[in-house]
């Protein structure tokens, strides 16, 4: 295996002719089936682990990502290989659903059966803070792959090294297991992306980036003839409101929590906690006394390229044009690309839209309230995010239910006590909000992600002969609803 790659943007006829063979690959790898590429799956996650310290190596030349944070989301994407091999084999992903012929209320019923099916291929684009868990091997390509969906992934700029290596191992890898070869396959460049959404054997879009980078891609598609779904993960500030009683509970370890969740990463994460709600009372002053502190004592941070840098930079610019925004650590100085966090506070009636917009880095910005009302407020003028966060204790039960109704049509989860960094793979996560945090109804990470790359079809009075399996009377081991109830 060849994990030296020479690297070149793919132009518009590599860009045509890799489409074309994804286009080929479609029919080859629904005919796997759930059992083939549910092996294939586990395949690539064995075969991630056996070149972890290739992967690795080049993940923290190319990215500044340390060598502890690299591992801990390679186990992460090798985990998601893993859980969607399980979600095939369980298989009520497929939503089948029988309805024998019969007479009913309305007259006689034909026999109806219906089930979803893979997409077609799917383009996928690299993101630039997570090589692994959301790139070549990322959620995005497992779901794809596990819907029968061949995948074209555009790498990101910021590590084509570590993407073409990750390719390599998984291209091998689904060959081995019986899977098409051009089942994945990968183009570089950024021109190269514009044509291959532009292009017609492309039949869905995923996308995790900046909104300015979204809507760009959404312009593109827009050429199309042919309309197809769009899903990216756009922007997001995550809100926290912290409620009076665990202010004064727990002032200390809030802030502490709300530290390290806006720093991770160097605050380069899509669920960084950005915009604080916290009361103006001596609870509140504590967690922004304790934030401080950490702050401080933290020292600056690589930030992944030179673009996120200079956004950060500009972002910062605006935070402190605004009125009524004092600083509270040192708003920071550049050193190359180095940074050290920063955190500005004002009243919570004094929230611009400006200061609703996400900045990409290690910042937070404090919103202090002082009633009900004022609180209210604020959250009803909010955009929408990826979460919202609560920290609550008894005593704030009625408040609470205010926020939440608050926040309802705002985000796409929802945490209480805890911190929005960290999103588990799981049957039950949702990662997603509406506009502008995500393009999308679904969730693009834990096992409903892959509803993103099926479609719905019905066969009425069809032969048995011609279904598929999963719709057939013998198909036993498969949840499915069945003249009404679900078995």
């Amino acid at each position: 295996m060849n994990l030296q790659p020479i690297l070149q943007d793919s132009d518009s006829a590599a860009v045509r002719e890799t489409c074309e063979k994804s286009s080929a690959a479609a029919a080859d790898l629904e005919q796997a089936g759930r059992t083939g590429r549910a092996a294939a799956l586990r395949g690539v996650a064995d075969a991630l682990e056996r070149y972890r310290s290739d992967i690795i190596n080049s993940a923290e030349a190319e990215t500044g990502l340390d060598e502890g944070r690299l591992n801990s989301e390679l186990t992460r994407t090798c985990y998601q290989f893993n859980h969607f091999a399980e979600v095939l084999e369980e298989g009520s992903y497929l939503e089948v659903v029988i309805d024998h012929s019969g007479e009913t209320k309305m007259g006689a019923r034909p026999d109806l059966r219906r089930m979803l099916v893979p997409l077609g291929p799917v383009a996928v684009f690299g993101a630039s803070n997570f090589p692994l868990a959301f790139s070549v091997p990322g959620g995005d390509t497992v779901a794809a792959l596990a819907a029968g969906c061949p995948v074209v992934v555009k790498g990101h700029p910021s590590h084509p090294v570590t993407s073409a290596i990750c390719a390599e191992i998984m291209i091998e890898t689904l060959v081995e297991s019986g899977l098409p070869e051009n089942a994945l396959q990968l183009i570089l460049g950024l021109e190269a992306g514009r044509i291959l959404v532009q292009d017609s054997a492309m039949k869905a879009v995923a996308f995790t980036g900046s909104l300015g980078g979204g809507k760009a891609l959404l312009d593109s598609i827009s050429k199309r003839s042919d309309p197809i779904p769009f899903y990216g993960e756009l922007s997001s500030i995550n809100p926290v409101v912290v409620m009076p009683g665990a202010a004064q509970a727990n002032a200390r370890s809030i802030g502490l929590g709300l530290a390290q969740s806006g720093t991770v990463g160097n605050g380069q994460f899509c669920t960084k906690p950005q915009l604080l709600f916290l009361p103006s009372d001596t609870g509140g002053d504590l967690i922004v006394e304790t934030i401080r502190e950490e702050f401080n004592a933290s020292g600056p941070q690589k930030f992944l390229n030179e673009s996120i840098a200079a956004s950060f930079a500009a972002g910062i610019k605006q935070i402190q044009s605004q009125e009524k925004v004092s600083a509270i650590t040192p708003y920071p100085t550049r050193e190359q690309d180095w940074y050290r966090p920063s955190l500005v506070t004002l009243p919570c009636t004094e929230l611009s839209k400006t200061l609703m917009e996400e900045v990409f880095g290690p910042v937070q910005v404090v919103a202090r309230y002082s009633c009900t009302a004022e609180l209210l407020a604020a959250l009803n003028s909010l955009p929408a995010s990826l979460t919202a966060t609560v920290h609550v204790e008894q005593d704030d039960q009625e408040l609470a239910v205010d926020v939440m109704n608050a926040l309802r049509e705002k985000a796409g989860r929802f945490i209480f006590n805890g911190y929005p960094t960290g999103v588990s793979v799981a049957w039950a996560q949702h990662h997603g909000g509406p506009w502008p945090a995500t393009s999308s109804l679904h969730t693009s990470v834990g096992a409903s992600s892959i509803r993103r790359f099926l479609r719905p079809i019905a066969f009425q009075s069809a032969p048995e002969w011609i279904l598929p399996p999963e719709l057939r009377d013998d198909m036993v081991k498969l949840p499915k609803r069945v003249d009404g109830l679900l078995r």
